[in-house]
């Protein structure tokens, strides 16, 4: 067994769950910025040695899935961290990772589906596509960010957010989703398993747990991008008729 399986074990698990309390915490607040702290040192340590186990074991889908992990969560927390408009030279070799990968998985969706061959790893075509065309998009990001001398404001806080939050969404499905139902043998070694409902091990329940990660990031996002617009706009409305001196009532 390698030395760096238990790193990988540990920091999934620990990246799961410290990623779900940055979920819930509110955005800015200490609790958030300790749990978001202790998701990127536990995801990166993950990623890279899911990264490390994968080339030993030739699996080509799991070196791609470390290494976007890896790019997704590290270019969100540089976001966080750098100040607004600020770049930094490795923004310029950033974007060759999604670029690389993302064309490299729809050219692996591709022959899926023009060989009708079955999914050796299991992982759909449409998913394969769908990864592909974000890293793609990512890419894209990456380079109009650069173009345009760094992001600041409310896209700023949308780049940390949808990358941390599709960083999450990979991990969850690599664990829930991945080979031997890894949920059912991590609790059967510590003796919780046979205390559980089965409907907790269901592949179903294991799906929405998947996919909420990403439903969290949708509602977040509606709020950054609409929240403050629909505020602004009412205050905007309401300060006429607050600012109007009220006339006096007539004796």
């Amino acid at each position: 067994m390698s030395p760096l399986l238990p790193v990988h074990i540990a920091g999934g698990t620990l990246g799961l769950l410290s990623g779900a309390a940055a979920m819930v915490f509110r955005k800015g607040s200490p609790r958030h910025v300790l749990a978001g702290k202790v998701f990127v040192a536990s995801m990166l340590s993950m990623s890279g040695a899911a990264v490390y186990l994968a080339i030993l074991s030739r699996e080509t889908p799991n070196i791609l899935g470390g290494v976007l992990a890896f790019y997704m969560v590290l270019t969100a927390w540089l976001t966080a961290k750098r100040k607004e408009g600020e770049t930094s030279k490795l923004d310029w070799v950033a974007p060759l990772i999604p670029l690389v990968c993302g064309t490299w998985i729809l050219a692996i969706g591709l022959e899926r589906l023009f060989s009708h061959a079955p999914s050796k790893d299991g992982v759909p075509v449409g998913m394969s596509f769908f990864i592909g065309s974000v890293m793609l998009l990512s890419a894209a990001g990456d380079i109009r960010m650069l173009l345009r001398g760094g992001v600041s404001g409310t896209k700023r806080l949308v780049r940390h957010l949808w990358r941390m939050c599709f960083g999450l969404f990979i991990a969850a499905g690599s664990f829930f989703l991945g080979p031997s139902n890894r949920p059912l043998r991590l609790l059967s070694s510590v003796g919780l398993a046979r205390h559980l409902p089965t409907a907790l091990f269901s592949t179903g329940f294991y799906i929405f747990l998947t996919v909420l990660p990403f439903i969290l990031m949708i509602f977040w996002l509606i709020r950054l991008w609409f929240g403050d617009r629909i505020g602004a706009a009412f205050r905007k409305q309401s300060l006429p008729w607050v600012s109007k001196p009220i006339s006096p009532v007539a004796k």
